[in-house]
């Protein structure tokens, strides 16, 4: 979906580019406006609404227009969401009811009726054959006649939108955070940051840009406008290719390259020439690639440009002509001979590699002393690990001291997710907790030694974000591993998607786990209603978009576990449809409403992951009786038709058990380490307003505090990364 750049802003932000246009009195359009976002569940700062008051009436009335588009794509409300039982969450009946009821319908139907005897005579009963089931039975706008309205709570969220720079400014600054950011980008993040990287690629750069694949989004807007390329590996090049050719700057999906032409491929060459002339180990690092080097060298025809002899040789190594041993082989060489010592002292001139093996080192050493020598080198070498991959080892480190028999958890780049039997012979608690100690002193080092920290409440338990992979876009969603209070009496799930070429059904489903993580029962178009809970009802094509909710009033649930999930039915994947996105709602049963009411939304996400199933999070309840959430962003690989949450209760349930046990490193560990003789580190509700700069870290900007102050909210989270 394109973004015009004003939406770029807020979406990313939560600011609207300072408005433009002519003097005059518009402080009633912006009332009206502010309105209007309330019914979405955004607000106006009171910066904002006075900035817009100062304008013409037009003005505001075409701000408020784009604006209001943004926000309702945001939150879930720019479609259209019908629910298949008219009356829902009221009246739905039990699935057997439900399906009898079709059958009777299509019997009374003339054209139906032969076709369903027969099948009845089979012993079989195909649902989707039934006129009265999966197809919408009433329009939109029926339903919307059907139901209450929404009775306003105090409860409802409210998302400020705050006065921002002119747009130029906010692009460049948005463009500068992503660019630079010290973790990767989820696919959403880096595709804005290549619109945005077109834009302003002439102008100011960041001092670094550490993460490759956003070098290679930043390197393909360069070439776009003659700029010197940025490029110190032949990965580097690799990546840039793919991005020339809209493929997979991440190298975890296969890309097929495309015609490129004369200048492009001398830029290509003879950026690769000047890598390996400055270093020729460096060809080493062709043997991680060496299908996409092959299908590479094809397009850039290395042979016609005989002055960049060292580019020929990247394909030589790719092709098996040239020997270039690998950094990896030496190292495992090491290691077979059983030198332990020796592989530490070698991986000392790759930092991070030395910190992603140590927990192999460590379980590979003979004795006391080779595990002083592993521990010693990581020491060494951490003021130049970059603090991303310092966390991560300390985060794993944590968890290994952890002697339990739960499933150790695998994620790839894409949130495709798999639980295994942990076989890893457990680590010694010394040398661990040496380690562990020393990541602490070395975080604690490079964070930054404010006078004064403000922490929202209920940032403490978010999970810091180590990679962007590990969130998906959209509205109030935390990092993978993260954990938020649920305070409402009813919670909704909802799923929207809209089919691009042929059928497509999803299958919102809830599986309810008891406290052993053995399933309770289960919400979905098979079991309609269960206990505390029923299912809007199955749709099963989406030609226009269609919807499907799940409704729980949690006082009345079982189980110590809810794991919503999304099937996929049959048709196209979350990466092949025109849209699908994910979400939840809280509200008191007293409330009412429509079955979508974007004020009471608290998190859409988008849907955009390789498998068939889909974790967005998972609700659990605490001891004292209270629900919380933990972030998940998973991806089930699942089959390639009828995913359904009978099938795959045992995966889920054991990946579940997996991420809900695994202790995440927290904003609150952070702030941990910074409190000390010169920060003080304060829990702030909002009450009294600080006078004077501070730095504050919650989940949303709050109005009032010093301009000078450093905030850190959900949207620039990554900046609490140490360099």
């Amino acid at each position: 979906m394109a973004h015009s750049p004003e939406s770029l802003v807020i979406r990313h932000t939560h600011r609207l580019p300072s408005p433009k246009g002519s003097a005059g009195e518009g402080a009633v359009a912006a009332r009206q406006f502010d309105a209007a976002l309330a019914s979405v569940g955004f607000k106006l700062s009171a910066e904002l609404l006075e900035r817009l008051s100062g304008l013409s009436e037009a003005a505001v009335v075409h701000t408020a227009r784009r604006t209001l588009r943004t926000v309702g794509e945001m939150v879930g409300d720019h479609v259209r969401h019908n629910a298949y039982f008219i009356d829902f969450p009221a009246n739905v009946p039990d699935t057997e009811e439900f399906w009898t009821r079709c059958v009777a319908q299509a019997l009374a139907d003339g054209k139906a009726r032969e076709n369903l005897l027969a099948q009845l005579g089979r012993g079989v009963l195909d649902l989707l054959g039934l006129p009265a089931y999966g197809r919408y039975q009433h329009t939109y706008e029926d339903m919307l006649a059907a139901q209450d309205e929404l009775i306003a709570s105090a409860g409802d969220r409210v998302t400020v939108l705050h006065l921002g720079r002119d747009l130029d400014d906010e692009l460049t600054h948005l463009y500068l955070a992503l660019a630079g950011s010290t973790t990767p980008l989820g696919g959403d993040d880096l595709r804005d940051l290549g619109t945005l990287a077109e834009r302003c690629a002439p102008g100011p750069q960041p001092a670094a840009i550490p993460v490759r694949e956003n070098r290679a989004v930043v390197n393909a807007a360069r070439l776009g406008v003659g700029a010197d390329l940025l490029l110190d590996t032949v990965t580097d090049v690799l990546r840039l290719a793919c991005a020339l050719s809209d493929g997979d700057v991440t190298l975890q999906e296969p890309t097929r390259f495309r015609a490129l032409s004369r200048p492009v491929r001398r830029a290509l060459l003879a950026g690769l020439d000047a890598v390996v002339a400055a270093n020729p180990a460096k060809l080493a690092d062709v043997h991680a690639h060496r299908e996409p080097f092959k299908r590479l060298g094809e397009r850039l025809h290395p042979h016609e440009y005989p002055r960049w002899p060292h580019a020929a040789d990247v394909f030589a190594v790719a092709r098996g002509e040239k020997e270039a041993r690998s950094f990896d082989s030496r190292v495992g060489q090491l290691l077979d001979a059983s030198d332990v010592p020796g592989a530490a002292e070698l991986l000392k001139s790759a930092p991070g590699k030395l910190f992603r093996a140590l927990d192999l080192l460590l379980r590979s050493a003979a004795d006391q002393e080779e595990r002083d020598a592993v521990v010693a080198a990581a020491v060494r070498v951490a003021p130049d690990v970059s603090g991303r991959v310092v966390l991560a080892v300390r985060e794993h480190l944590h968890n290994r001291a952890r002697e339990t028999d739960r499933p150790r958890v695998f994620v790839n780049r894409r949130g495709r997710a798999w639980a295994t039997p942990d076989a890893r012979a457990p680590l010694p608690a010394a040398d661990r907790d040496r380690l562990i100690a020393a990541l602490d002193a070395e975080t604690r080092r490079r964070l930054p030694a404010p006078a004064r920290l403000l922490l929202d409440p209920d940032v403490v338990d978010v999970a810091l974000p180590l990679s962007g992979r590990a969130t998906a876009a959209g509205l109030g969603v935390l990092p993978r591993g993260s954990v938020s209070a649920v305070d409402g009496g009813q919670l909704r799930f909802f799923v929207y998607w809209k089919e691009a070429e042929r059928r497509t059904d999803y299958d919102l489903s809830a599986l309810l786990l008891d406290a052993d993580y053995s399933t309770d029962s289960w919400l979905s178009y098979t079991s309609l209603t269960a206990v505390g809970g029923e299912h809007s009802g199955d749709v099963t094509e989406a030609p226009d978009g269609a919807s499907e909710f799940i409704n729980l009033s949690l006082d009345r649930v079982r189980g110590t576990f809810v794991v919503p999930q999304v099937n996929i039915y049959a048709g196209e994947g979350f990466e092949e449809v025109e849209e699908s996105f994910f979400g939840f709602m809280l509200r008191d049963a007293e409330q009412k409403g429509r079955p979508f009411e974007p004020r009471t939304v608290r998190m859409k996400s988008e849907l955009r992951g390789v498998g068939r199933v889909a974790l967005p999070l998972v609700f659990r309840r605490g001891a004292d009786g209270r629900w919380h959430a933990k972030w998940l962003h998973l991806y089930l690989k699942g089959i390639s038709s009828a995913n359904g949450v009978e099938e795959n209760q045992v995966s889920v349930s054991k990946l579940v058990r997996a991420v809900v046990e695994r202790e995440q490193l927290t904003v609150g560990y952070l702030a941990g380490l910074m409190a000390d003789d010169t920060t003080t580190v304060e829990l702030w509700t909002g009450d009294p307003v600080p006078h004077d700069p501070v730095t504050y870290i919650g989940l949303e900007r709050p109005e009032g505090l010093h301009p000078d102050s450093r905030i850190i909210t959900l949207e620039n989270l990554r900046d609490l990364i140490p360099d």
